[in-house]
């Protein structure tokens, strides 16, 4: 009789710029807003809204680096490779974000190599005005929601929460359902449409629902609030193109209270090391 498969951390996602394209190493460090350099930089706009694929579907083709110091390397069509660095934050200079209704104050990024104007290259790609900033102090700056937090918790510039979690297993469901639908060809979708950042091998369809508490190697996690999707998932990573999956078929199968879900939104409970081939252990 086959053992059984169990869990194991697949691969790890982490995004240096908000809506950018990342990078997928095999080891990161756990902090209690978030795996380490994840979505630490984002952009706005001249009225203070950060800027991602909702709005700018190209920034899918923009590609961000971390660097040891903080800064990032940045490279798009047409631009790049740029390095940036951090910001030097005085009490007069930080500037406030808007994501989605929360006000965040942040420090405008510092000069690119050669005193380039990264401000003015990244707005000259977009065709619309946009500044990059650097969230200097996540330990302060932007609390998680407290209708799904605990005391003290706080996140980076991701949507809501310090990670987002997924499982190969449930991708695998969701793209047997858009094979059966009006948008066949449109898939399989690869993982990255949903910008996770902890993707798990050997669970059953689905079975992220039921989660309370997980462990990856030895950090600990609790599942905050299942991940609703927006369009940035209709948006194809490698082209900047969109279609309709899959929101078409999450909302035929997967949708609940009016959201489209895929994945869990988690917060760590401990900080370390993760490294792909993790064993996951489900807690609760």
């Amino acid at each position: 009789m086959p053992k059984p498969v169990r869990p194991v951390l697949h691969a790890l996602r982490v995004h240096p710029v908000k809506s950018m394209a990342g990078i997928t190493p095999d080891s990161a460090f756990v902090e209690p807003w978030g795996l380490a350099g994840d979505r630490r930089w984002a952009l706005i706009d001249g009225t203070g809204k950060a800027v991602t694929q909702r709005r700018q579907p190209r920034l899918a083709l923009a590609h961000a680096e971390p660097r040891p110091d903080g800064g990032i390397r940045l490279r798009a069509p047409g631009l790049g490779p740029l390095g940036v660095d951090v910001g030097v934050p005085k009490p007069t200079d930080t500037v406030v974000v808007d994501i989605f209704g929360t006000k965040v104050e942040a420090v405008l990024a510092g000069h690119a190599a050669g005193d380039v104007d990264v401000h003015g290259l990244l707005s000259a790609y977009l065709g619309v005005e946009v500044r990059l900033v650097h969230l200097d102090d996540p330990a302060v700056r932007r609390p998680v929601n407290p209708l799904y937090a605990r005391p003290g918790e706080t996140v980076s510039f991701a949507d809501g929460f310090p990670l987002l979690v997924t499982t190969l297993g449930s991708l695998d469901a969701l793209n047997s359902l858009i094979a059966q639908g009006d948008h066949a060809d449109e898939g399989p979708l690869p993982m990255d449409r949903f910008r996770p950042n902890l993707v798990i091998a050997g669970t059953a369809p689905w079975a992220e629902d039921d989660w309370l508490r997980l462990a990856v190697g030895e950090v600990t996690f609790r599942v905050a609030r299942p991940c609703g999707r927006c369009v940035i998932t209709t948006t194809d990573q490698r082209t900047a193109e969109r279609g309709k999956e899959p929101l078409r078929t999450l909302g035929r199968y997967r949708g609940f209270d009016g959201r489209l879900i895929f994945g869990q939104n988690i917060v760590p409970e401990s900080t370390g090391t993760v490294r792909v081939g993790d064993p996951v252990t489900v807690l609760e």
